[in-house]
């Protein structure tokens, strides 16, 4: 077994088999699992900006599950092991840490993609609505340079979908990319109520996480969620935007779209506040799960760093957010 070096860290995406490791970890959904013998062990998610490996620690006594929590950063020991055609780590020794603020960028993912240029196409899309309230309620947003500097840089979650530092604004700009490409397909569909809605569902975020140290809820974020908080401000925004531009709000106007932040989730199951009741709710709820999805998913079986070696299996183990495994292969490829 071959020993990896300790004087600069070495990323998850350049772990490879039968190594040893050791350094910082951002860990995600720790449980207690047990084995055919019936003895407890520790199975978690390790994480930095470049990746996330499974990991799991053997022989675990009941004081450091209460230790550790289920989530947090941790330094870890161990070693990385191929199994069933994935790459995981075996810990050897694990313990709670605050990370500095130079460890943090080490660990904190990041969108590839230009935060900046991705937000001038945001604009870009809510400058093309035709409606004066519309119009007005879109720029009293955007004037809000708080929110916004938020809304560029948040997680759009805290490890499910788009679980990095300019997830949210990406998330929303591809739903308003692919709102464009389909509502030519349904011409009744308001285009307006739909690129609005898009734009405002999951903006509670900016108030429902903190991205500082770590992806973490805010108070408000367990007592309210970003569903109810996105309501709520849509609440205030209205009554801002027709103060400052002089526009009125049309009847019906603030509850569809407040019935779309409320609904998009779906059903209660999955948080929503609301069954979605408008044909836009019902759009907007359906490509908001298809995003979400899909790149649970592309990131599982098809992550953007590939990794140099094949351990030679077809499916990556299960997801835990999308409830089975992956088949990897393109068939056609």
């Amino acid at each position: 077994m071959s020993t990896m070096s300790t004087s600069e860290r070495v990323f998850i995406k350049d772990f490879r088999p039968s190594e040893r490791f050791q350094g910082i970890f951002a860990m995600m959904n720790a449980q207690r699992g047990m084995t055919k013998t019936g003895k407890p062990y520790l199975k978690c998610l390790f994480r930095d900006k470049t990746g996330e490996l499974p990991a799991r620690m053997w022989s675990v006594p009941d004081s450091l599950f209460s230790r550790i929590g289920a989530e947090g950063f941790v330094w870890a020991e161990g070693e990385t092991q191929p199994y069933q055609g994935e790459l995981q780590l075996i810990i050897h020794t694990i313990d709670p840490i605050e990370p500095s603020a130079k460890q943090l960028q080490e660990l904190l993912p990041t969108t590839t993609k230009s935060i900046p240029g991705m937000f001038q196409e945001v604009v870009g899309v809510l400058g093309t609505l035709q409606h004066p309230a519309a119009k007005a309620l879109a720029q009293t947003y955007l004037d809000d340079e708080m929110l916004m500097d938020h809304f560029r840089h948040a997680p759009a979650a805290r490890s499910m979908h788009h679980a990095y530092l300019g997830g949210l604004l990406e998330h929303t700009l591809q739903l308003l990319k692919v709102a464009e490409a389909l509502l030519p397909l349904y011409p009744k569909l308001s285009r307006d109520v739909v690129l609005l809605g898009l734009f405002l569902h999951d903006l509670g975020k900016t108030r429902e996480l903190s991205w500082e140290t770590g992806f973490n809820y805010t108070d408000r974020g367990d007592l309210v969620g970003h569903i109810v908080e996105g309501a709520i401000m849509l609440h205030d925004k209205s009554q801002q935007a027709m103060a400052a531009h002089g526009v009125r709000m049309p009847a019906g106007f603030i509850t569809v779209l407040q019935h779309i932040i409320l609904s998009h989730h779906g059903i209660p199951e999955y948080g929503a506040a609301k069954i979605p009741s408008t044909p836009e709710a019902i759009f907007i709820s359906i490509l908001d799960n298809l995003d979400a999805k899909t790149t649970m998913a592309l990131s599982a079986a098809r992550p953007e760093i590939e990794r140099e070696f094949d351990l030679g299996g077809n499916f990556t183990e299960k997801h835990w957010g999308l409830g089975t495994k992956l088949y990897r292969p393109d068939p056609l490829g």
